[in-house]
């Protein structure tokens, strides 16, 4: 088949001004067929799993800290980053009672999906039980990306299909692969395409093993940029995203997406309300996103309980395409590990308060929540520049 060279819009070009040589675009219909071909038998089975998991008032809790981040999060409460500790933390939550009428995923680092709670059940035993869906971080995390401006690209590929093979004989059913993309870094043509690219190889690869991948490349908050900035970044990436997703024949109707809001960067002078950042992240998702991807699970990003609740409901007072839910780490996890603090006598109320924050995001997740009767814990931020984990 003969390429054709596009020399129009800015974003098909690499970084240094070489063009992109590409194969002329096929039709949509001919681009699903080529996806449900390459998908092969697991094509029901994916989409089955992502409409489960983008059920009405449920979202994912991730959980799917490395050792080493997890190692951070016990020091903050005076515990020391041990197999037994990330153990009892991980048994804390994934056994509370009650937990899948608002989660319907949780992601696993790969420790957590090979344990057993302290009783010998599998903790994939515990979910499935409460008909939440295991999920599998299957990146290897990010590195410095050589002739860029000081950004990274996440690695992770070498091995991933055998690895995926493996993940899904353990009882995982989606996978999660985080990218970052730095707005005060540029962001450059190469970190964008990098992203897109790596996002959209491993997706490919997932949907080959049976896991509904989930794509995303992550925004930082870093900055005092406005957000309008955010939002012409935002495109950008999605804009390359989908369409290497749609180059790798990635079947849509079984990914799910976990994207940033839309937002004025951390250290920008005015804060946006949570009508303003609906109102952007939505006009970013409407131009970007086509209808046929089943689920948007929004990352929190650094913002606080609080916040990240307000601004998915905002989202959610108007009827969207997509089911327009939460995919939280932080913004789920904060004031239960203050509260657990590690003592076996705070566990009972450390879940009721695992309960309380997924019940507001499931709320949210519904357009109903109001925001009454918050802590003033729950409404502390907790961004960190240039977030890695």
């Amino acid at each position: 088949m003969s390429s054709v060279k596009l020399s129009a819009p800015s974003s098909l070009w690499i970084g240094g001004g070489r063009p992109l040589t590409r194969r002329a675009a096929f039709p949509p219909e001919i681009r699903r067929v080529a996806a449900v071909i390459r998908a092969g038998s697991y094509t029901d089975e994916l989409v089955r799993t992502a409409k489960t998991i983008a059920s009405p008032g449920r979202g994912i809790l991730a959980i799917d800290e490395s050792n080493a981040t997890c190692g951070k999060r016990l020091a903050s409460i005076g515990l020391d980053n041990t197999e037994s500790n990330r153990q009892a933390y991980r048994q804390l939550l994934l056994t509370t009672p009650g937990l899948g009428e608002y989660i319907s995923g949780a992601i696993l680092f790969e420790e957590t999906l090979y344990q057993s709670t302290t009783y010998g059940k599998k903790f994939v035993e515990c979910l499935n039980e409460q008909k939440i869906m295991p999920g599998i971080k299957v990146d290897k995390g990010l590195v410095p990306l050589p002739g860029s401006n000081n950004e990274t690209w996440c690695q992770g590929l070498d091995g991933l299909a055998s690895r995926c093979a493996e993940y899904y004989k353990q009882g995982a059913r989606f996978a999660k692969w985080r990218t970052v993309v730095s707005i005060p870094c540029g962001p450059s043509a190469l970190a964008v395409k990098e992203a897109a690219w790596g996002l959209a190889r491993y997706a490919a690869i997932a949907q080959d093993n049976g896991l509904v991948p989930i794509v995303e490349p992550e925004i930082l908050l870093d900055g005092d940029h406005a957000i309008e900035r955010t939002l012409e970044v935002a495109e950008n990436v999605w804009s390359e995203v989908f369409y290497y997703l749609a180059e790798n024949n990635v079947l849509f109707e079984g990914i799910l997406l976990k994207p940033s809001m839309v937002t004025p960067g951390a250290e920008h002078k005015e804060k946006a309300s949570p009508e303003i950042i609906a109102k952007y992240t939505l006009t970013m998702l409407k131009r970007r996103v086509p209808p046929a991807v089943p689920g948007i699970m929004f990352l929190s990003g650094g913002q606080s309980e609080v916040e990240a609740t307000l601004n998915l409901n905002a989202m959610n007072q108007s009827p969207n395409p997509w089911h327009v839910s939460f995919s939280y780490a932080r913004a789920l996890q904060n004031t239960v590990l203050k509260t657990w603090q590690g003592r076996p006598e705070n566990a009972e109320a450390a879940r009721k308060a695992l309960l309380i924050r997924a019940k507001a995001n499931s709320t949210a997740q519904l357009g109903q929540y109001s925001g009454e009767g918050e802590t003033d814990d729950a409404k502390k931020g907790m961004f960190q520049k240039g977030y890695t984990y």
